[in-house]
């Protein structure tokens, strides 16, 4: 089955050419030319990957982000023709994937969807297909659904916390320093820094623990990395 994607820019020649390139690679696409449009179409369709710029009519790209979060994990790439590290930072902390800068190549965009795309199955395909249920003390992952439950309480979590919570839960007591989640999860060639994980790694114990100041499940070894600590269910 193709993939979907979803095109979101205000710049008509700029989806154009974007839907052209991608339609010629075999994927499924559709287009949105504002903020409140896309958020419309992200609620309606489960797409695989959404392409995102930042600067729209309606909401901003970072409004939209933002509020997708609130009940999607899909992975989004952000378009933005500002290359300064706050828009970064912030995209990060909004739960953006990846980003590409203005003006951009085609083959660049398509890379990163296939990074995207191809990080997800590795994720998968590594764990085999025997357990695809996590469950420990009060939380119970749903793998191949990627869904989180917390006291049978839907969380929802981001493309990239979820791939980092499932490489942790599934290995439990293995430790993964910082730059090893960040080639794992983000890819060899990701521009960012380990505090990317630093970030994630707060935001996905702001989620899943009651007491993110003592986490029970994402733990950290101090000086080496983070790791999972497996609960009585």
């Amino acid at each position: 089955m193709a993939k979907k994607v979803l095109v979101v820019d205000d710049e008509k020649l700029i989806v154009k050419g974007l839907r052209y390139s991608l339609l010629q690679d075999g994927y499924d696409v559709d287009a949105a030319f504002d903020g409140e449009e896309a958020l419309d179409k992200i609620r309606a369709t489960a797409y695989d990957v959404v392409l995102l710029d930042v600067m729209l009519p309606k909401l901003t790209g970072f409004e939209v982000l933002q509020q997708t979060r609130e009940f999607s994990g899909v992975p989004i790439i952000m378009l933005t023709a500002k290359g300064e590290d706050m828009d970064k930072i912030l995209g990060l902390e909004y739960g953006a994937d990846d980003y590409v800068t203005k003006p951009f190549n085609i083959l660049e965009v398509k890379a990163r969807i296939k990074a995207i795309l191809r990080r997800l199955a590795d994720v998968r395909s590594a764990q085999g297909m025997e357990e695809r249920i996590v469950e420990s003390g009060d939380l119970k992952m749903d793998i191949d659904n990627r869904r989180l439950y917390i006291l049978g309480n839907e969380i929802n979590l981001t493309s990239k916390e979820f791939e980092m919570l499932e490489l942790l839960a599934t290995h439990p007591g293995k430790v993964y320093g910082r730059e090893r989640l960040l080639e794992l999860i983000w890819g060899e060639d990701y521009p960012g820094d380990v505090r990317t994980v630093d970030v994630h790694i707060r935001r996905l114990r702001e989620k899943i623990e009651s007491n993110p100041s003592e986490p029970r499940y994402v733990q950290t070894k101090w000086g080496v990395g983070y790791y999972y600590k497996e609960q009585k269910s």
